[in-house]
């Protein structure tokens, strides 16, 4: 789904991943680290309490997004080095409890100078790739646990892709990073309240 994703987003105009573009590299650092955050996670995962993964990621969303909030209307420098850290940190958190990669790596972006819209198109395109590595991860490590859920939540997400990227092609970008962080603390704030609460 995630390269679906960032497929049509490229079609739609909102991302360049045209050979040799910096959209294209930058998604290729954040998956590329995710074969190390992701391997480190998932043999992590199996060893930590799950109140403690679902407080971790919740919390960590939640700050994120309260920067974006924080920053919104100005921009961070664009660095490689702050992009092989966010990859890392957002592949651990894949790996350990299946979520938290999507805000982290978008608002992450977004604090580093990325345009909204490219940001979102990159991370769909990143999760994807980071995904399929944390897969085959987790099934070699596991034994290959038999899930029925995966194709109907395949399914549903696919059919999502036309509006999403219609969706982030017509909203503005200021709009876009406001929605971005606030949606991020929500989800963040949504998250710790499910895991204290139980």
């Amino acid at each position: 789904t995630g390269i679906l994703a960032g497929i049509s987003h490229h079609k739609a105009g909102n991302v360049d991943f045209r050979r040799g573009g910096r959209d294209l590299r930058v998604a290729m650092v954040l998956a590329s680290c995710s074969i190390v955050g992701i391997l480190v996670a998932v043999s992590a995962a199996l060893n930590i309490p799950n109140l403690v993964l679902r407080l971790y990621i919740g919390f960590l969303v939640l700050s994120m997004g309260i920067i974006i909030l924080v920053m919104r209307g100005r921009s961070g420098r664009f660095s490689w080095k702050k992009l092989v850290g966010l990859g890392l940190l957002a592949s651990f958190n894949k790996g350990i409890s299946g979520g938290g990669y999507g805000p982290v790596v978008t608002c992450g972006q977004v604090i580093s100078g990325i345009e909204g819209k490219r940001a979102v198109a990159i991370t769909s395109l990143a999760e994807g790739l980071t995904c399929a590595v944390g897969v085959l991860a987790f099934g070699l490590m596991s034994g290959w646990p038999q899930s029925t859920l995966a194709v109907p939540l395949v399914t549903g997400a696919v059919l999502s892709v036309p509006l999403s990227v219609w969706s982030v092609k017509r909203i503005k970008v200021k709009s876009l990073t406001i929605a971005i962080g606030t949606l991020t603390v929500v989800l963040g704030v949504v998250t710790v309240l499910k895991a204290v609460l139980g």
